[in-house]
């Protein structure tokens, strides 16, 4: 069966039912209106001068902006820093409790369009496996390329996977870190499109700094990435640690851009997985198991 086009609208009522990010709202200018996507869904954004937002559905390409919004505009929400909409009956927003602690400094780090789909750049997020390939020296170095095993928990009751007892071995895990050291992960998928990962903080024993990837899907095959960062670090500059991170989603975007077919395959047999990828793995299967068929190649009934 031939795939949906790109500019099919998603009818996945597990997708259309959450909250997706469209952006920062430190980055969205006070009056004024503009034309962004969502799920394959073009939408107009509109600022007022106070700062509150309205959403809205738009009709071909007329941004609607001398008019303004219809009577009816779609539920939005700001949470972490950005702004949230849905295209149905949103569910609560999942949590990340670190978000709230005082010591914690919340920056967003970045947003970069890229040619792939949500679940790809998410199942990427997850894979510590190319870490020594495409961040060398960073991330990962030859010859400490051994993933070694850890642990992944499907929870039905909280709808979300997650990935423990992560251990590898980096030469400059964090902007701040001197010198290579194994470093403790944690990965939570809370959301179809959005990743949220723990690792050992430097200099700060027993806590973690927190990166989660907020994926806005503009349609099956292109998505705006959001990179956020909840660190202890109080040393470095904003400019450093954004910079940092765009170096890191840098180097992933052409290996994004690359992988083919750009919608993840859900049949287990379409690419052959390794022991390192139990969590793509547990992934593929939990997107499937939710009826999810956009921006995937789902698997033989």
């Amino acid at each position: 069966m031939a795939p949906e086009r790109l500019d099919q609208p998603c009818e996945d009522d597990p997708l259309l039912d959450l909250w997706h990010p469209l952006g920062a709202v430190e980055t969205m200018p006070k009056n004024r209106t503009w034309k962004d996507q969502l799920l394959g869904v073009p939408l107009t954004l509109s600022r007022s001068p106070e700062g509150g937002f309205a959403v809205w559905k738009r009709r071909g390409d007329d941004p609607d902006s001398a008019e303004g919004p219809p009577a009816s505009t779609l539920p939005v929400t700001e949470r972490y820093g950005y702004l949230w909409t849905s295209l149905g009956t949103p569910r609560p927003l999942f949590g990340i409790p670190e978000a709230d602690e005082s010591d914690r400094r919340l920056l967003h780090a970045t947003s970069i369009t890229a040619h792939t789909s949500a679940p790809r750049s998410i199942e990427n997020f997850l894979d510590m496996g190319h870490f020594p390939f495409v961040h060398t020296s960073v991330l990962g170095d030859e010859p400490h390329t051994e993933v070694k095993d850890y642990n992944v928990e499907v929870s039905v009751a909280s709808e979300e996977i997650l990935a423990t007892d992560c251990v590898f071995y980096q030469p400059q895990a964090a902007l701040s870190s001197q010198g290579g050291a194994e470093v403790d992960y944690a990965f939570r998928v809370p959301h179809p499109h959005c990743s949220v990962l723990y690792k050992s903080s430097p200099g700060v024993a027993d806590r973690f700094d927190v990166i989660a990837l907020f994926v806005q899907a503009l349609d099956q095959e292109h998505i705006r990435a959001h990179m956020w960062l909840c660190l202890l670090d109080d040393s470095q500059p904003d400019w450093a640690l954004r910079r940092f991170q765009v170096s890191i989603f840098g180097q992933d975007k052409p290996i994004l851009e690359n992988q083919l077919p750009r919608r993840l395959p859900l049949d287990p047999r379409a690419e052959t997985p390794i022991r390192a990828d139990k969590s793509g793995v547990a992934y593929r299967r939990w997107l499937g198991q939710m009826g999810v068929r956009y921006g995937v190649i789902p698997g033989a009934a």
